[in-house]
């Protein structure tokens, strides 16, 4: 029985191909044109999807919402906590790996692990974007490019084309040197502009449902692959931009990434699905691992919550010195250095420095860099809590059962 389009499927067309280079195989050196795909435009589309998937979606949208609200306004350290959790598992999913302490080394300044910095770009590139859409309620292609520069600049290949659309024709898998035996061939790059237009026009809209959006603008972003790099990251980045700007969020992200990547294989599928015009196996997903994202940031919360608790049972500490102020801002700022230290508690680079020794051996910090100069501490507990959240969205993922509404469905 054949599928009924929920959308209109993709068109191809037939491109002169020729390399910039002589590279490859005979068969890159000798491909003299290439199919490319070509999304239909999606401004004006009504999208009429199955009863059950709307529903699916619309519960979804209650935990979002519940989560957000119960949390998000009184505990201001979240919103940080799960864009690093968003972004590292963004990250993931294009195979750029680092441990927490890699990445709270980055954050205090070392450039050691290039995957570490590229997780605090997308970082930078995610805040934008949310901090862009919460001030105008607007997704603009000025914000999108200007993410696509944080996320970029420092890339040692793609930085000189940080925040530009693509002018070349690029293709995902195959060859490196053509586009030969390519999975898929975005469309050329001529035409990206024209799309983006299009995309900004949808993503604006106010009548169509919430998860639906987000899901037809991630979708239809992949498919334009409008950056020679980084459509993934800044791709998946706008599920909650569009969260956001239709006031689903309105203090924290969804760590929606954490389950995609626990089901890379059913989101690709997904993604497979909307070139064929079905649009309804990537809203399902995406209903899935925001309810269950969300259900776990819930849990984050409630740890943050206690972890000063715990620290002040750990330490005892004088009113008014310097280890009493560390650890009132600790959860804001996990990672630290002695400028820091001076910093957030107006203290001198002496009375700083003992008292990161002194929670370093109460066992609230950790020295993370091995140095005896320019050393960095950080709160173990929080950096295992953005370890342990990733894990329990993926858990609670998996391809066999997924959560919803906290039962566990059969997927």
């Amino acid at each position: 029985m054949p599928h009924t389009h929920e959308i209109p499927p993709h068109g191809h067309d037939v491109v002169p191909w020729k390399q910039s280079g002589r590279s490859g195989t005979r068969e890159d050196r000798t491909l003299s044109e290439v199919t490319v795909s070509l999304p239909p435009e999606i401004a004006n589309l009504d999208v009429m999807l199955p009863p059950d998937v709307i529903a699916m979606a619309e519960q979804a949208l209650i935990q979002i919402v519940r989560t957000d609200a119960e949390f998000g306004s009184g505990l201001k350290v979240l919103n940080s906590f799960l864009i690093r959790t968003e972004s590292v598992a963004s990250s993931k999913l294009e195979y750029i790996e680092a441990s927490s302490v890699d990445y709270a080394r980055a954050i205090a300044g070392s450039k050691a692990n290039p995957s570490a910095l590229s997780m605090i770009a997308a970082s930078a590139a995610l805040t934008r974007l949310v901090d862009d859409v919460s001030q105008t309620r607007r997704i603009s292609l000025a914000s999108i490019l200007a993410a696509h520069h944080d996320l970029m600049k420092e890339d040692s290949l793609d930085g000189p084309y940080a925040g530009k659309w693509r002018e070349v024709q690029n293709w995902i898998n195959g060859s490196d040197h053509s586009p030969r035996n390519a999975d898929y061939v975005p469309p050329p790059a001529h035409t990206v502009e024209s799309y983006m237009a299009d995309l900004e026009a949808f993503a604006n809209r106010d009548d169509v449902p919430v998860l639906v959006q987000a899901a037809l603008v991630h979708a239809q972003f992949e498919s334009i692959h409008p950056f020679t790099d980084g459509n993934g990251r800044i791709g998946r980045a706008l599920i909650n931009v569009v969260l956001r700007r239709r006031g689903i969020t309105l203090h924290s992200v969804v760590p929606i990434a954490s389950a995609l990547t626990a089901r890379r294989d059913d989101y690709f599928a997904a993604l497979n699905h909307f070139h064929d015009g079905l649009i309804s196996p990537l809203v399902t997903l995406f209903a899935q691992g925001c309810n269950t994202a969300s259900l776990e940031a819930a849990e984050t919360a409630r740890r943050l919550i206690h972890l000063p608790v715990q620290w002040h049972g750990l330490s005892r500490n004088r009113v008014g010195s310097t280890a009493l102020e560390i650890i009132d801002v600790l959860l804001e700022h996990p990672t630290l250095n002695v400028e820091t230290t001076q910093r957030l508690t107006a203290t001198s680079h002496v009375s700083a420095n003992a008292a990161l020794e002194k929670l370093t051996r109460d066992g609230i910090l950790q020295e993370i860099t091995g140095r005896s100069r320019d050393r960095v501490w950080a709160s173990p507990d929080v950096l295992a809590e953005l370890d342990d959240l990733d894990f329990r969205i993926a858990q609670a993922s998996t391809p066999s059962f997924v959560t919803f509404n906290g039962r566990r469905l059969e997927s």
